[in-house]
């Protein structure tokens, strides 16, 4: 059964990268849209720098998921990590990069427009 889906998939056409109908909004930034990166996004953007703990306990998210979800911002170029020690303890606190609040004032935006389209049905 596997295989045949994939068989249907890859068959169906594809729309050329960058190609929308009329109308049609952008797609959304992936890389900002998964839940726990939006919500690193949105304490950032309300408040920077944060530590790794502070982001954790505000999230109630789990150490691998912020760290994960944190270096997938990161390569993206929409945060900055600093790494350092107070006293013994390491201490890492992230900050958006200029990028990064870009990136989340387009998705807002995005957001906000497709909020405005349902409302105006």
């Amino acid at each position: 059964m596997a295989k045949s889906l994939r068989k249907s998939a890859a068959a169906a056409p594809r729309e050329p990268a960058g190609r929308r109908r009329a109308g049609e909004a952008p797609p959304l930034d992936r890389v900002i849209h998964e839940p726990v990166r939006l919500g690193i996004v949105s304490a950032l953007a309300a408040q920077s720098p944060l530590s790794f703990l502070e982001l954790k306990n505000l999230l109630q998210a789990t150490d691998g998921n912020i760290s994960v979800h944190a270096r997938k911002l990161e390569e993206a170029g929409y945060l900055r990590c600093h790494k350092s020690f107070a006293g013994r303890l390491p201490r890492t606190e992230y900050q958006l990069t200029p990028a990064g609040r870009r990136a989340f004032a387009r998705y807002l935006d995005h957001m906000e427009a497709l909020v405005q389209k349902y409302r105006a049905q």
